[in-house]
């Protein structure tokens, strides 16, 4: 029976490798944007995900299909208030700018 227990738990443990690498190579870019270029921590998780591989993964499917119809969603937002807003403030710089001190000679600020 133990030597059963102790064949479950390598199994786990070599699925739990398998998917720390694959994470920490891969998926950890997507699911966590601030992970981009630091390579310095990512050993220090590869305990938790062999132990937690299951939730990351979970998390991972979650995230791909959640994630993207969010940001599907808010794209389109920001595109339709940026489609407002631009236009006006093009129109609104272009009403106010100043055409140049037309009204006073020029002064010199140095000798020659």
């Amino acid at each position: 029976m133990a030597h059963v227990l102790v064949l479950i738990a390598e199994g786990y443990a070599v699925i739990g490798a398998i998917a720390a690498a694959w994470f920490l190579l891969v998926a950890i870019d997507r699911i966590d944007p601030a992970a981009r270029d630091a390579f310095a921590f990512r050993p220090l998780l590869i305990p938790g995900l062999v132990l937690l591989w299951p939730l990351v993964l979970r998390r991972y499917v979650r995230s791909s299909t959640t994630a993207s119809r969010n940001l599907r969603r808010a794209h389109w937002r920001i595109w339709l208030v940026l489609s407002a807003v631009l236009p006006v403030l093009l129109i609104g710089a272009l009403a106010l700018r100043q055409n140049g001190p037309t009204e006073a000679p020029p002064v010199r600020l140095a000798p020659p």
